[in-house]
């Protein structure tokens, strides 16, 4: 079942790559039997990424315990116990990878009472431990508006502090129906103001939502410290999540990037298949030059 923005247009076919970097990619990843959001979320990237020799680690296993209609993620309201060994492998891969910048993300755990933190502490621990010059992107759920938890993460200093508002407010109750706009916005806050950390999010376009409610979310990000942004095009996973409503063209998606730019983010990707993690490695670059 088609939503309403009927067929895809021709800037949304994907180029497929592959080649030795890909196939070392996967193998590294079977081999210490690792999540990835690149294959747990249905990423469209996930063969250029895989051919560049990067990827999304996804922690706190791969089964999410909320029911946000835009997700692949397999979600259950109670998921399996936690791998008490994930840090290590996670760490193991990364050193295996030879990453210089590796993105991190999870899960929802709400069924954990501080939301996984700690098993987030262990793992961004673990990999200095072993690779001490890689760059951290920590792309973080909410956990609840759990400060003690935030503040657990935040205080390893990650060199990128990631979250989503995925969405405008309008939308919240339709897509993130367990989520808080307003409390995305104070954990990026609490990011910037508290442990001055370099803070990022994303929002997916072409969920109904209008350029004047995203013209407005971006001031809002900017007003609560968010240093950098993606912005891509929101696309259907199944029949099952919510439709696409409108295909946003390549010029629009150049528009929003000047609109953000000119909202005061320090740098933005802005395009059709732009995701939170995309070129991550890029954004790290930029974080040396922010207060």
């Amino acid at each position: 079942m088609r939503g309403g923005a009927g067929r895809k247009p021709g800037w949304l076919k994907i180029k497929m790559a592959s080649g030795a970097s890909f196939a070392v990619t996967r193998q590294l990843l079977g081999q210490h039997s690792l999540n990835t959001v690149c294959r747990s979320a249905m990423c469209p990237n996930l063969q250029e990424c895989w051919s560049r020799g990067t990827a999304t680690f996804l922690l706190l296993g791969n089964v999410c315990t909320r029911s946000c209609r835009f997700c692949a993620v397999g979600k259950n309201e109670r998921p399996p116990a936690l791998d008490p060994d994930e840090p290590n492998k996670i760490a193991r891969a990364v050193k295996s990878m030879n990453l210089k910048h590796a993105v991190l993300t999870s899960v929802n755990r709400d069924d954990l009472a501080d939301g996984g933190a700690q098993q987030w502490v262990e793992t961004l621990q673990a990999i200095r431990r072993v690779a001490p010059s890689t760059t951290l992107e920590c792309l973080i759920p909410d956990f609840q508006g759990n400060e003690l938890a935030l503040d657990l993460v935040m205080a390893e200093a990650p060199e990128v502090l990631n979250h989503n508002i995925e969405t405008v407010p309008s939308l919240y109750s339709k897509v993130r129906p367990q989520a808080s706009y307003r409390d995305s916005l104070q954990l990026l806050k609490r990011a910037k103001t508290l442990h001055g950390l370099t803070t990022k999010s994303g929002l997916m376009v072409g969920m109904g939502e209008t350029a004047e409610e995203i013209t407005r979310s971006l001031d809002d990000l900017v007003r609560h410290g968010c240093d950098m942004v993606t912005i891509g095009q929101y696309l259907q996973p199944s029949s099952q999540h919510l439709p696409v409503e409108r295909y946003i063209t390549p010029e629009e998606f150049e528009r929003y990037k000047m609109i953000a730019e000119t909202a005061g983010f320090r740098y933005v990707q802005s395009a059709p298949f732009v995701r939170s993690s995309y070129y991550a490695e890029a954004f790290a670059h930029h974080t040396h030059s922010f207060p």
